[in-house]
């Protein structure tokens, strides 16, 4: 079982995310997130995912497009980190990952199928760390950070949207 990060593995900023994953299995905490966000937004319509609750901000298939992008990033950190490279992470600019994605071009439910594609090889590469993996640390925002505190900040990160996409995109 992946235990949950101490507050010395991850910047402060991460916490808004930790504190929303519960004391539970982390790796099925993944896997039911996937099933769920499926099934949420599965039958969304076209001009649903193009939605925007106020003009400047995303659209519902933006920020799907925001949460597969910014968990292979993280994904990413974590191969890194596990496997020994203590790497320094220079900040990515999410506003320009989504402008350049245009997301508006693509069907929600393509967006819908990466971001279950991704969620899918997050999985599995969790699965198969070992246990040393998960307490080796790289650096992000200039502070330490371990692979197990990525984990939790991809779990948590999908809950964060997924509170914010219920509250103001799924209008009933």
């Amino acid at each position: 079982m992946i235990k949950r990060p101490k507050m010395n593995e991850y910047h402060p900023y991460f916490e808004r995310y930790i504190e929303l994953v519960p004391e539970q299995g982390l790796l099925d905490i993944l896997k039911k997130q996937q099933e769920a966000t499926t099934n949420l937004l599965k039958g969304i319509s076209r001009e649903q995912g193009e939605y925007r609750y106020k003009a400047e901000k995303w659209s519902l298939k933006e920020v799907l497009g925001h949460m597969a992008d910014i968990e292979r990033v993280l994904s990413y950190h974590i191969l890194v980190i596990a496997r020994g490279d203590a790497i320094t992470f220079t900040p990515f600019d999410k506003d320009l990952y989504n402008t350049n994605a245009d997301f508006s071009r693509l069907d929600l439910q393509d967006i819908l199928l990466d971001c279950s594609i991704v969620r899918q090889c997050t999985s599995s590469l969790v699965s198969s760390l070992p246990d040393d993996g998960w307490v080796r640390t790289g650096t992000v925002l200039n502070h330490p950070i371990t692979a197990r505190a990525l984990a939790y900040i991809i779990a948590g990160h999908e809950l964060h949207h997924l509170a914010i996409i219920k509250e103001r995109y799924l209008l009933k």
